[in-house]
């Protein structure tokens, strides 16, 4: 009006002739359309950034060029990006800019499934195969692609929905040890031996990351500080359980609780951190836990093992469930358990790496973060955290919600700040003044009948049984790590899958189905991808060492086999990956009532070596370079077959890698210490390959203890 110029070029006039209001002067309506306008040019800016950035973020050329090396292309497109994204965006400001998992052709996918399973068929076998994927291919599998096709143009992701439900949600085993995984405390420290203390710290730390969750303060995860990965499952980190169903499970999730639930010596207790709005100091929640801890009051009867029902089979929990929890005090209290924001074990037991440094103390400890008495963790629970008798910690995960690095973050975030942060104080306790007006946490009541007893002590059977038949190897690799891998230009990751290929075979003789998790969080709601690391080029340059070939020819089939199995990986994560297209397409069938026996025999083959690297995902917590010494013993998993192992490791600075092995006693051909061995073996003897001239590696490293945080 002032300058008399119309950037809108006729836009606003148009506008203020079509307003249902005219009894406003006219300067009033020109006002009111050049707000309407300038509102509609703002939603159509933003939709259209948020339009550019998914188009941007489909481009994934970027992950098949060479390290180090990136082509122009992609530093304009890693440039735009930048632009695009804005200046400092939120934890789930890309949500809507991510795009959606792609498809993959079924003759793509057929080509690459042939290829995995060469080496571990003879021929006949392989030509058997061949014929069904080929009468898959050009018969039943075009039309379940269609209709996979269809579900892709309206879900947010073709996998997420049903992995979640099919994979996990329905399956009608225990889920302690089966799915539920566990990430372990500090290696070689611990700050402090007083159990109340460690749990004020890390429990008011739980809620200062919720906090920041609330606020979308955490940073996005972004791959070369560029490439956003989706954050979908955080929303379900803390206030969230796992309801038992006949047919199927459900996840819950509430609104934000001011409490959490204690387990102890057989009582379930309420504990509110939150007094009039305010989140208790971490002193505050000491004295709370102490209080617990001081309780000399019996569990009600049937109380102490009720845990055990999560631990059971799921039917059998479901049902118990619906007959003695549906009403009452037993509603109230399991409610009371479901709603918390996360389930909390005082433990009576000292675990972790001991004065004695025994070679079984880390083993223990695994094993009681898996499972522990079967009826002392509420394996529903979307975490469940415990703290032990001397001061040490470790977290038990659900993984039908998220899995492995969400946890892992929320995990490195509280043992940074419970460390480096909130600290202690020269007893051991933590810091700050107590109130000790600060009402007594509610013990929980039960009325658990015989029959319901019966029920618990059933399920116990059952988790007990599951329990011992685990056998567990923890050990740390210090002799070298990443950096010295990386010297001899070779990606970490698979210098240790050529290393677990090496070390099965010469453990079991054979090769067989290889199962490495690799992420889709690239795409919205993207999950994991299987990267099937038992490769033609793998298993030629394995036999090629064994039967004694040169070592310039071993050299060259390495090469060639860690380069396939980046390959692999990178195809994973841009969503050109095997066997979720595979498992969508059989979920498909089953939904059509048609069976293809190729669908049926490809999920029937078990993954009898499952591994899975746990990335450091916040290194700038931990200041290493000063303290060294504050590195997390990682993570781990049952076995998922059971004659076979599950492996999971991680990288630690530059120099160490942490091992955590499963299996079961009830396999003769499977055990843990005797694999990790092999392990150990197949490392050195790789190095010595790639680099003749190392040094021999300093042993005396080996037997490092634990060390006492100095006051």
């Amino acid at each position: 009006m002032y300058t008399r110029s119309d950037p809108s070029m006729g836009l606003i006039a148009k506008i203020q002739e079509h307003l249902p209001v005219s009894q406003i002067s006219s300067q009033c309506q020109a006002v009111l359309s050049a707000v309407v306008f300038s509102t509609m040019l703002w939603l159509l800016l933003i939709f259209t950034m948020r339009l550019c950035l998914k188009q941007l973020l489909s481009y994934h050329r970027w992950m098949f060029e060479q390290h180090g090396k990136m082509s122009t292309t992609t530093k304009i497109w890693v440039a735009l990006v930048r632009i695009f994204s804005g200046r400092k965006p939120l934890l789930y400001s890309y949500q809507g800019s991510l795009p959606n998992l792609p498809v993959p052709a079924v003759k793509d996918t057929v080509k690459r499934y042939l290829e995995s399973v060469r080496p571990l068929v003879d021929d006949a076998e392989y030509e058997r195969t061949t014929e069904l994927a080929a009468e898959f291919e050009s018969s039943l599998g075009k039309r379940l692609q269609w209709y996979l096709k269809l579900k892709a143009l309206w879900a947010s992701n073709y996998v997420s929905d049903w992995w979640e439900e099919y994979v996990y949600l329905r399956g009608r085993s225990p889920i302690m040890v089966n799915s539920n995984y566990y990430g372990m405390d500090f290696q070689y420290v611990t700050p402090t031996p007083i159990q109340a203390a460690r749990a004020g710290n890390a429990i008011h730390a739980f809620f200062l990351y919720r906090r920041k969750l609330n606020k979308e303060e955490i940073k996005p995860w972004l791959l070369r500080s560029a490439v956003p990965c989706c954050s979908y499952q955080f929303e379900r980190i803390f206030d969230s359980c796992r309801i038992p169903g006949t047919l199927t499970d459900t996840v819950q999730h509430w609104e934000d609780s001011d409490y959490v639930v204690v387990y102890h010596s057989g009582r379930y207790f309420r504990l509110r951190v939150y007094q009039a709005g305010r989140l208790l100091s971490p002193r505050e929640i000491e004295f709370q836990v102490q209080r617990i801890l001081d309780d000399a009051t019996p569990p009600s009867r049937g109380e102490a093992k009720l845990g055990a029902l999560t631990a059971g089979e799921r039917i059998s929990w479901a049902k118990a469930r619906q007959t003695y929890f549906s009403s009452g005090v037993n509603k109230r209290s399991l409610d009371c358990i479901e709603r918390a924001a996360f389930f909390v074990t005082l433990d009576d037991d000292e675990r972790g790496m001991m004065a004695d440094n025994s070679s079984d103390g880390l083993d223990r400890y695994a094993k009681s973060l898996l499972h522990g008495n079967c009826y002392d963790r509420w394996f529903d629970k979307s975490f469940s955290v415990v703290f032990y008798k001397n001061g040490k910690s470790g977290i038990n995960a659900e993984h039908s919600w998220a899995d492995a690095p969400v946890v892992a973050h929320v995990w490195e975030y509280v043992l940074a700040t419970d460390s480096f942060q909130l600290g202690y104080n020269e007893e051991g306790h933590c810091k700050g003044e107590v109130d000790s007006s600060l009402p007594r946490p509610q013990k929980l009541g039960w009325e658990i009948d015989s029959e319901c007893e019966e029920q618990i002590t059933k399920s116990l059977a059952v988790a007990q049984a599951l329990a011992d038949d685990v056998d567990f190897h923890v050990f740390s690799f210090r002799e070298f790590g990443k950096g010295k891998i990386k010297k001899c230009r070779v990606s970490p990751d698979g210098f240790i899958q050529m290393a677990l290929q090496l070390a099965y075979f010469r453990d079991r003789g054979t090769f067989c189905l290889t199962y490495e998790a690799s992420m889709t969080r690239l795409f919205r709601e993207g999950r994991t991808e299987t990267v099937r690391s038992c490769s033609n080029e793998s298993s030629a340059f394995v036999r090629a060492l064994q039967g004694g070939e040169p070592a310039d020819v071993c050299r060259r089939l390495f090469r060639a086999a860690s380069d396939k199995h980046q390959q692999l990986y990178r195809m994973a994560m841009t969503g050109a990956g095997i066997d979720r297209h595979l498992f969508c397409l059989y979920v498909v069938s089953k939904y059509l009532g048609v069976d293809s026996p190729f669908l049926k025999e490809v999920l029937s083959e078990p993954w009898r070596l499952s591994t899975s690297q746990t990335p450091v995902q916040q290194a700038e917590l931990f200041d290493l370079a000063n303290h060294p010494e504050y590195v997390s013993c990682g993570g781990g998993f049952g076995p998922v077959a059971d004659d076979g192992y599950g492996v999971s490791y991680m990288f630690l600075a530059e120099n160490m890698i942490n091992f955590h092995i499963s299996c079961k006693h009830s396999c003769s051909e499977t055990d843990a210490h005797r694999f990790g061995d092999q392990i150990r073996a197949a490392l050195h003897d790789l190095l010595h390959l790639l680099d003749p001239l190392s040094k021999e590696p300093n042993r005396k490293e080996e037997s490092r203890g634990e060390v006492k945080k100095e006051k």
